[in-house]
């Protein structure tokens, strides 16, 4: 059974389809591709998840426990081995649970 895309309107203005109750904008979300740093290496759904919560820094990443991070919509268990990696190579972690 396939679900029914609904037609929205970003704060942008700019028109897409979307059956989820995801609240990202594919066009924006281009726009605002990052050609480096952490965001660039991690999955799209992860990505925009980040983003959309505020954090844009592996500073901001470590201040959040894997639990936290996890209860994010767009974020699923594969994406955590990347972040620790992400992490360790800048001296910084996960915050303890």
């Amino acid at each position: 059974m396939t679900q029914k895309k609904n037609a929205r309107v970003c704060e942008e203005g700019h028109t897409y389809y979307k059956s989820s109750d995801c609240p990202s904008c594919p066009v924006c979300d281009k726009e605002k591709k990052p050609e480096s740093g952490f965001l660039s290496k991690l999955s799209k759904p992860a990505k925009g998840a980040l983003i959309h919560e505020g954090v844009d820094t592996l500073e901001k990443l470590s201040k959040y426990t894997e639990k936290e991070i996890l209860k994010i919509h767009g974020i699923g268990p594969a994406s955590l081995p990347v972040m620790r990696s992400l992490l360790a190579e800048e001296g910084l972690s996960f915050k303890d649970s």
